[in-house]
């Protein structure tokens, strides 16, 4: 599907008119009856009121007033962008046009942004039933407060979005570590950025052994793949550095996970990676003006006869020896390992993203990211901001050194688990060992993977992370 801008709205165009109050809908209802109906039923709170025309829809929307606060009114019409295509869907409507009859023009990008993220299906592995698949692939915006540039750049977010819940999606059956690789080549051709790949060759001769540890119960060999968008005009000396945990499958090992709820989903366990490519897709497509790299390391977690098991001591990339007690615990390894790798950039930030513990989803349920650091504070500012920007909010966490104490070992340098207590915040702690730049984790695992539809995140992959990462970049490239 494809989002863009419109000057004119034609006689028979089906139509949302997006309204604060009744005022602006004259030049859009020339009907004095239909006029009237609409205005009694805005009256009497009624937030949709369809008037089916036969031959096209007109639906008129109204939203939040503007004594809501900017982030709560833009969350609200993406909402409404996810109720309303259900009339669409129903009506079965291939072309709207949104009409901003008197609302804020970021209004009506966030309300067309939810349109869209709700019309997003995976049915790549469907052999019949065409009547699945949604009629929207067209959403025309009429807003002369935008651009076509400003059009352009949500459309391109919109499909790193895509992109990312895709990869998520994708069973290993079909994505391997090797083949994330291959698919995020594909995503850096078509929007511009470069993409260098590891082999497990190479990865053993860079000693990367967190990443080399978890792969070893794996039939598929590991990557690493270094992501990189550097413009000429780059705002930043110094790189943004993302890094993505890209475990394309979880059994946890030796340590091994219960099927239902719980393992029966572990394709989703590279969300991270999915997230950081997206982010980079959106980035490179809108042309931003930010030096930024990614970096995901990738494996499968499986049994075999040579898997690592509980209480193996790995060496890692920097040298660094790891007390294993929980192979379960193996995103921590191999970011531990990226981490490692991203000082040699000299970085300005590097934000890191993972669904890394039940702790953080057991927290804050799928309402936000679990987020920690030792950044500024400006910079741990700006990001939640963006968070609240994009409703992928960031609920921070204590970084206090405290928690580094659970993770020491009586025969190796660190531990790969704490406790039973603050799990979310000791495996942050465990991966900042091997960081000495200014460093945030956000935990994505309660709100990467909806088991139920949830609202325009949909069901399966929500493709979190890449609205937030692209509106700090965003935000950072101004």
């Amino acid at each position: 599907m494809r989002i863009v801008k419109t000057k004119a709205l034609e006689g028979k165009s089906n139509r949302v008119l997006l309204v604060r109050n009744g005022k602006d809908l004259n030049p859009y209802i020339h009907d004095n009856k239909q006029l009237k109906y609409v205005l009694q039923k805005l009256d009497q709170k009624k937030e949709t009121v369809l008037l089916n025309q036969l031959d096209h829809q007109v639906i008129v929307r109204s939203l939040e007033g503007t004594d809501t606060p900017k982030n709560l009114r833009l969350e609200s019409a993406r909402k409404a962008g996810f109720e309303i295509h259900t009339t669409l869907h129903e009506h079965d409507v291939r072309t709207v046009v949104v009409v901003n009859c008197g609302v804020e023009p970021e209004e009506c990008v966030a309300f067309a942004e939810g349109l869209a993220l709700t019309n997003y299906q995976f049915l790549k592995y469907y052999t019949s039933d065409p009547d699945r698949k949604y009629k929207l692939n067209e959403i025309y915006l009429l807003d002369d407060g935008l651009t076509n540039d400003h059009v352009e750049k949500l459309d391109n977010l919109v499909r790193g979005v895509f992109h990312s819940r895709d990869l998520v999606n994708e069973p290993l059956s079909y994505l391997t570590a090797v083949q994330l690789s291959v698919e995020i080549e594909k995503m850096g051709n078509e929007a511009g950025f470069s993409v260098e790949v590891f082999n497990k060759k190479k990865i053993e001769t860079l000693k990367m052994g967190g990443l080399l540890a978890v792969n070893k119960g794996s039939v598929d060999p590991p990557t690493f793949s270094i992501l990189t968008w550097r413009p000429d005009q780059a705002v930043n000396n110094h790189p943004i550095i993302l890094v993505g945990k890209g475990v394309v499958f979880d059994t946890g090992g030796l340590s091994l996970k219960p099927t239902y709820d719980s393992m029966d989903y572990m394709k989703c366990d590279m969300g991270g990676a999915a997230a950081v490519a997206g982010a980079l897709y959106a980035v490179a497509k809108n042309d931003l003006p930010v030096w930024v790299i990614g970096l995901i390391p990738a494996t499968d977690n499986r049994l075999d006869g040579n898997a690592y098991v509980p209480g193996d001591i790995v060496t890692m990339y920097n040298g660094t020896t790891v007390e294993v007690l929980n192979t379960d615990a193996e995103e921590r390894m191999l970011l531990a390992d990226a981490l490692s790798y991203a000082i040699q950039y000299d970085p300005e930030v590097v934000i890191e993203l993972s669904t890394l513990t039940g702790s953080a989803h057991i927290a804050i349920d799928k309402f936000g990211i679990v987020g920690m650091g030792n950044a500024s504070r400006e910079i741990m500012d700006n990001l939640k901001e963006s968070g609240e920007y994009t409703s992928e909010r960031i609920a921070e966490f204590p970084f206090w050194d405290e928690y580094k104490e659970q993770l020491k070992s009586e025969i190796a340098d660190l531990k790969n688990i704490g406790s039973k207590y603050a799990g979310a915040i000791t495996a942050g702690k465990f991966l900042e060992h091997f960081t000495d730049y200014p460093f945030i984790h956000l935990d994505i695992a309660g709100p990467s993977f909806n088991k139920v539809p949830f609202n325009y995140r949909g069901k399966g992959a929500s493709g979190v992370g890449v609205r937030i990462l692209y509106n700090y970049l965003l935000n950072r490239s101004l």
